[in-house]
């Protein structure tokens, strides 16, 4: 997914703020899951709710006004009901941050756990190169 920083994005020492990246993560992760046939997000009877259980981010270099970027997302390892994304944001080819998160698949009551549909998996393996477990 790519964008350009906005004015609206800095913060006082005019470079992005860190809490932009986190944003920009979520769109990207939204996109993925419904990209992938995780989620529609659209409240279908039985589609899972879709949860951050742990997430590290770090942050590499900073980024300013008008600078053009990238967010990449695949997954790296997966379970029977999680699976871990790694997020990274890119701009003029050099990395400037990145974010590892699990992600739990619920019921749409959040009372259990939910698996991944099989065809998920295999594309987590196929297309991503994830790790099965």
């Amino acid at each position: 997914m790519g964008d350009r920083v906005r004015f609206s994005e800095l913060d006082v020492l005019n470079h992005v703020n860190n809490g932009r990246y986190m944003e920009w993560f979520e769109r990207l992760r939204v996109r993925y899951s419904q990209d992938w046939g995780i989620s529609t997000y659209g409240g279908e009877a039985g589609a899972p709710r879709i949860v951050i259980r742990s997430g590290e981010i770090r942050y590499v270099q900073e980024m300013r006004m008008d600078e053009d970027y990238v967010c990449t997302c695949a997954c790296t390892a997966f379970r029977t009901t999680s699976y871990t994304l790694l997020q990274q944001v890119w701009a003029g080819g050099t990395l400037r941050a990145t974010f590892d998160c699990v992600l739990v698949l619920l019921t749409q009551d959040g009372s259990a756990r939910m698996p991944i549909p099989d065809a998920v998996r295999q594309r987590f393996i196929e297309v991503d190169g994830a790790n099965p477990p």
